[in-house]
């Protein structure tokens, strides 16, 4: 496991390390042992992220353990890719199981067999009800519920009739197994929950063995304790689910009873965090499967370029909390700048190309001109970049009447190139049917040399440039975020897919990169100057067609980094 995610020294423990540091030094718990325990019914997202950090953290900061478990327990919606998924998102944080890796499925005998030591507890019973009947029957948040007509069998019934939805002599929705709690309790949960129902589906680990299988909270409580989990870490909308962790393991007298804790679930502006609605825009096809980069899945991140220390440090600084709270999408795009900032060496890209042709420029003079890789860490080196007489630039870069506030290229204005030369402009070309400026003509200062004049004449504009012979062709993906409003789903009658994103990516194909950007392999990030962050795409860019999709943009201006 990876250390970086130890506590900075003097800087206050969260409410459960907190826990977990009381609980050590008390000696409840010589190390703790804490679980991650994903269903693999999706992909992860950055919600996972939180709780991976958190529960995979502790046991690096306590020197503990932390399992990874698959709660593999509805086989109509799991699939081994899911898995796959899961784990590869798992390490590509950081973070690593080492041997515990563990599925529910493991459990599935010794969980029919408590099933069963409820059933002659008393605890337990068969019920024939039908799904939407035991709903009815559970009454309102200020109505008690009614008990089951089935409720009172003995216990031999219970158990053969248990043992026959085990050897699959009844339909799906036919009969479920029950808890025996109380029908009145204030937390509706408590009223006889569900704890197995019949599902006709092969699992993918076990395949047709089983064809009952227990419900998540029966699953849950009782995987940790087999595990020997110490702190059962969860968010907020389990508070309530935290009443049957504990009345199973109570009434069965399980010899470990971990302590399952609460925290605040990440939510995030712009962006949904509903596993189901996230696959509802795979399945419809408004997204480019789950690695999207616009979708918040670890992969899609992984996908856009994101780090994985960028998305450990974001969930290190919003912290774990105990209230529910809205966290603004500039903070996690924040954090990929700061750690890029560092990281990412510096190249240039020209996104919408416009020519520029220096008219006193030696006709088929190349020079090599030197450019830093970062420009505040020296030991990332430089580079050389090819100039001639024929460039391009931004088309933002060049305006035939600027505003008054526009300090880029114009007519009769001098701007300095980048690492190059100072250039004046002195006329266009223009497409005599459209009227489109399609080259700017151009002359320039051969004593300016690396950008500074000899007579100390100063400019206020500085712009990239890439020499036209030399340029290598590539595809830019400009990604935004995927929905336009904060609160996509915040009204629940409306459908959520009406707030997507029109313009969440506009692919440029005519877009050119240096030659020294060529070769770089798949997922390998960089800061095109002026424009932002960027990384090679992972799964479509070719050999000599590179595809670039934008991280995030440049926060600073480009006046601070130039000065």
């Amino acid at each position: 496991m990876i250390s970086e995610t130890a506590p900075v020294a003097g800087r206050p423990l969260d409410f459960i390390r907190q826990i977990v540091a009381e609980d050590q030094k008390s000696g409840k718990h010589s190390r703790p042992v804490t679980r991650f325990p994903p269903e693999p019914n999706g992909f992860l997202h950055i919600g996972h992220a939180k709780s991976i950090c958190l529960n995979f953290g502790i046991s690096s900061e306590f020197n503990g353990r932390c399992h990874l478990r698959f709660d593999d327990t509805n086989p109509s919606k799991e699939e081994v890719a899911y898995v796959e998924s899961i784990q590869r998102d798992v390490r590509w944080l950081g973070f690593d199981w080492d041997e515990h890796l563990y599925y529910a499925s493991d459990y599935f005998e010794q969980l029919y067999q408590f099933a069963e030591q409820l059933i002659t507890l008393g605890k337990a019973y068969v019920c024939d009800l039908s799904g939407e009947e035991i709903r009815a029957y559970r009454g309102t948040l200020t109505e008690p519920g009614k008990e089951s007509p089935y409720r009172n069998r003995t216990v031999e019934e219970n158990l053969t009739l248990f043992r026959n939805m085990r050897d699959g002599r009844y339909e799906e929705g036919e009969r479920v197994l029950r808890a025996k709690i109380d029908m009145a309790s204030p937390i509706i949960l408590m009223r006889d929950p569900v704890l197995y129902r019949i599902l006709k589906v092969a699992h993918h680990r076990t395949g047709d063995t089983w064809c009952i299988y227990p419900m998540y909270d029966f699953t849950h409580c009782l995987s940790d304790m087999l595990e020997g989990i110490t702190h059962s870490l969860c968010t907020l909308e389990f508070q309530d689910n935290r009443q049957l962790y504990d009345w199973v393991l109570d009434t069965l007298q399980t010899p470990c009873h971990p302590r399952q804790i609460e925290f605040a679930r990440l939510n995030l502006t712009y962006t949904v965090m509903s596993k189901r609605k996230l696959l509802q825009l795979v399945n419809e096809g408004l997204v480019d499967g789950w690695d999207d980069p616009r979708m918040l899945t670890i992969s899609g991140l992984r996908r856009r370029g994101y780090t994985p220390r960028s998305i450990r440090s974001f969930c290190e600084q919003i912290g774990i909390g105990k209230k529910e709270s809205l966290i603004d999408m500039s903070v996690l795009e924040n954090a990929a700048r700061n750690d890029l900032n560092e990281t990412a060496p510096r190249a240039i890209g020209i996104v919408n190309p416009l020519k520029v042709i220096i008219d006193n420029y030696p006709r088929g003079q190349v020079e090599q001109l030197e450019a830093q890789n970062h420009p505040l860490k020296p030991e990332f080196g430089s580079r050389l970049l090819p100039f001639s007489g024929e460039l391009y630039i931004e088309q933002d870069d060049f305006l035939e009447d600027p505003p008054g506030k526009f300090f880029r290229l114009a007519p009769g204005r001098e701007v300095r190139l980048r690492y190059g030369y100072y250039i004046t402009c002195v006329s266009v070309d223009k497409d005599p049917q459209s009227g489109e400026i399609i080259a700017v003509h151009c002359t320039y200062d051969p004593q300016s040399k690396g950008g500074t004049s000899p007579d100390g004449r100063k400019v206020k504009g500085t712009i990239h440039w890439l020499s036209a012979a030399h340029a290598v062709p590539c595809t830019i993906r400009l990604y935004d975020r995927l929905f336009s409003v904060e609160h996509p789903d915040g009204d629940k009658e409306a459908d959520f897919k009406q707030h997507l994103n029109p313009g969440s990516l506009q692919v440029i194909p005519h877009s050119l990169i240096e030659p020294s950007l060529a070769d770089l392999p798949p997922g390998r990030q960089v800061q095109f100057e002026r424009l932002g962050y960027f990384c090679i795409d992972s799964a479509t860019s070719q050999p000599g067609q590179p595809v670039f999709n934008r991280i995030v943009t440049l926060r600073d201006t480009w006046a601070k980094i130039s000065q």
